[in-house]
């Protein structure tokens, strides 16, 4: 299989926050077979792989020096189907919010908390994305990917994947030796609804009794007015972790700042709001050079126009610096950085 070699390739449309950066090559990857290939292509042979789904979760601080992976394995389908749950087979460069919208229409719920959420189905997995009291990792049933190096194909069970607060084996031992290439989702037919974050519950007010669609909606509706539409504010989505401290911690924190916002865990530790440890600290609107803080949402750094991805590095660390010092909580990111 020949694959078509691009040269001087501009990744400005391949990630969120609009950095045009460029890639020395770049191919577009659109079947199984054509991951596999990559590995005997004597012309990427020794040549550093960057892997793109969405971009929705990297931040580009320079042009890339080997070839940029563009996934565009596209392709839903229900594999299997028992009394107690849906198997749903998705290729990795399927939209993450057209497949949820996909599986609802199809009478198929349990993923409609995550709607909206920028990116591929491909990357859902590496980001173990989650939100409004859901994470992926609790609908995920097995990936299937190829190994760059050798292109073999391999499958990932849940165990394998090793999801974590969004984390998995992709973002540490695994980073940059896959491809994904599809992901199966397994939903349960027994369904029960997750609407008791605020916003959602809010948004849910006028429902009697809520449907999937309904949470669908509400979510659509509440991420559209706290979160930038990424098309017109570059950004890459939350952009740091929420923390999480241990309860002896968390009470000493709460003695100096009886005001933090927090969620209590089922392992007894307790989870920051790192949105609010850093509108504390007066940085929500404020910025450096063409990178700030969303002025709606602080914990979303944002593109206004001209940023590159060394700014929005430097405004990350000035922001992580000041929550340290005022609350002796250290941020993490949440996005890659290349």
């Amino acid at each position: 299989m020949s694959l078509q070699l691009l040269s001087d390739f501009s990744l400005l449309v391949h990630n969120t926050f609009g950095f045009d950066a460029r890639a020395r090559h770049a191919m577009h990857i659109d079947s199984v077979d054509a991951a596999v290939a990559l590995a005997t292509d004597p012309r990427i042979a020794n040549m550093p792989q960057l892997v793109l789904g969405g971009g929705s979760n990297i931040v580009l601080t320079r042009d890339f020096d080997g070839v940029a992976l563009i996934v565009g394995i596209t392709g839903k389908r229900v594999i299997d189907e028992d009394d107690d749950a849906w198997l749903i087979e998705a290729g990795a460069g399927e939209n993450w919010h057209g497949f949820v919208a996909w599986t609802l229409a199809h009478g198929m719920p349990g993923l409609e908390n995550l709607a909206l959420i920028p990116g591929t189905v491909g990357a859902a997995p590496i980001q173990n994305i989650g939100a409004y009291g859901l994470e992926m990792g609790e609908r995920f049933e097995r990936l299937s990917a190829v190994e760059l190096a050798t292109g073999e194909r391999a499958d990932f069970d849940r165990a394998a994947c090793a999801f974590g607060y969004r984390d998995s084996f992709f973002k540490r031992a695994g980073r940059g030796r896959f491809m994904i290439t599809s992901v199966v989702f397994r939903l349960p037919k027994a369904w029960t609804p997750r609407a008791d974050y605020a916003d959602v519950a809010r948004a849910l007010e006028a429902a009697a009794k809520p449907d999937a669609k309904a949470i669908f909606d509400a979510v659509v509706a509440v991420r559209r007015a706290k979160l930038p539409d990424w098309t017109v504010l570059g950004n890459a989505g939350s952009f740091f972790k929420n923390p999480v401290v241990s309860a002896t911690a968390f009470e000493t924190l709460k003695q100096r700042e009886p005001g933090v916002v927090s969620y209590s865990q089922a392992d007894g530790q307790v989870k920051l709001a790192a949105g609010w440890l850093i509108d504390q600290c007066g940085w929500k609107g404020r910025g450096i050079g063409g990178a700030a803080v969303h002025d709606r949402q602080a914990l979303v750094l944002v593109n206004r126009g001209g940023a590159t991805g060394a700014q929005v590095l430097e405004l990350a660390e000035a922001i992580k610096r000041d929550v340290l010092a005022r609350f002796g909580v250290d941020l993490e990111m949440e996005p890659v950085c290349l």
